[in-house]
């Protein structure tokens, strides 16, 4: 006796039924095939518009690999309105002659096209502004990291404690607000009762000192006073920032390195030269980079010991600029024009000090 398995097939008693293959017509769709069912048992498949929509956004972000532009977007949104768009519209400036009346609405701001950029390179006081801004720049940087790196060298070899209470300390400097510093600084340089010229005022005659000199002696009639406060402000204010750092690039470089120096005879000069500057100029890059940017074109430490800029041969880029687009009346255009031409300078300087470093394989 048989049994019947299939239509037309004969199987012997006992035997297992044979499965169905794709090709014949009893068989069942595989579980993938795009029929509009997830299996055999006649279940309908959902389509992308029946989900919800946290799962077609999530399946269409995966799909397009926007992930990483989502995460970037905020700081980009951040970027665009603090940076790009201040500098659209100080572009839009430089071409206008905007004004007071402009800013209130009561005239229309007039085109003028490069007026403003040839009023400034016609200008005496801004090729004077520059010189300074120059000069103090040369003198400052190099003494704010020289002072930090030192410091931080002096970190890296005090014991755990007392680093961390000479860089707590110094960080104080460094987080001091620019006003208060500035008003601690006139407050001792003030030549009526200043703690500096009453120090000077007792030294003997043949170290530079005597109360004939120095009794009274006013530190913001000049330009060359008024810039050694200057320079003594921005020294205190900036070395801790380099020392930090210096530190912090300090405790990357190997000890072996140093006790090979040492046995071979090296002296700490040396083994600096050596060893440690090569290893820490890209940190010494970045830093010489922040100092230039940070007092070329410093404002509020000189505007405050000035008071508000009064002495033309005081002048830097910076009171300059505050100056020519603030004065009465107020030029807009023009102070957006300076605005942009400074730019343009700490980006030549940033550009081509960072062309001469990748040639030395500072950085790569």
């Amino acid at each position: 006796m048989t049994k019947v398995s299939a239509p037309g097939r004969l199987r012997r008693p006992g035997a297992r039924p044979q499965r169905p293959k794709a090709g014949d017509p009893a068989a069942a769709p595989p579980q993938d095939a795009d029929t509009g069912h997830v299996n055999g048992f006649g279940s309908p498949r959902p389509g992308l518009d029946d989900l919800p929509w946290r799962i077609r956004v999530g399946t269409f972000i995966r799909r397009y690999h926007l992930a990483p532009y989502l995460l970037l977007a905020p700081a980009l949104a951040g970027v665009g309105w603090l940076i790009v768009w201040p500098a659209i519209q100080l572009g839009l400036f430089s071409v206008q002659n905007y004004g007071i009346e402009q800013l209130a609405g009561v005239a229309p701001a007039q085109w003028v096209g490069l007026a403003n950029f040839t009023a400034i390179f016609h200008d005496p006081e801004f090729w004077l502004s520059l010189r300074n801004s120059v000069a103090f720049a040369v003198i400052v940087v190099p003494l704010t990291l020289v002072t930090g790196t030192c410091v931080g060298v002096l970190m890296n070899r005090l014991g755990p404690r007392m680093s961390v209470a000479v860089s707590t300390t110094t960080l104080l400097a460094w987080a001091t607000p620019t006003v208060a510093a500035t008003v601690i600084f006139y407050w001792l340089f003030n030549p009526d009762g200043g703690v500096v010229d009453w120090a000077l005022a007792q030294l003997p005659g043949w170290l530079g000192g005597g109360a004939a000199t120095w009794a009274g002696f006013n530190w913001m009639s000049s330009a060359l006073p008024v810039y050694t406060v200057a320079t003594l402000l921005l020294v205190w204010q900036g070395f801790p920032f380099i020392a930090v750092s210096v530190l912090a690039g300090l405790k990357t470089v190997p000890a072996e390195l140093h006790e090979a120096a040492r046995v071979d005879g090296a002296t700490p000069w040396r083994a600096f030269w050596k060893i440690t500057y090569p290893l820490l100029k890209p940190i010494f890059l970045v830093l010489l980079l922040l100092s230039v940017i940070w007092d070329f074109g410093v404002f509020t430490q000189l505007y405050l010991l000035t008071g508000s800029g009064a002495n033309l041969d005081e002048y830097n880029l910076g009171i300059y600029v505050y100056q020519r687009a603030f004065s009465t009346p107020p030029s807009y255009g023009l102070g957006g024009a300076l605005a942009l031409v400074l730019t343009v300078i700490l980006l030549i300087i940033t550009i081509g000090y960072v062309r001469a470093s990748v040639r030395q394989g500072a950085i790569q």
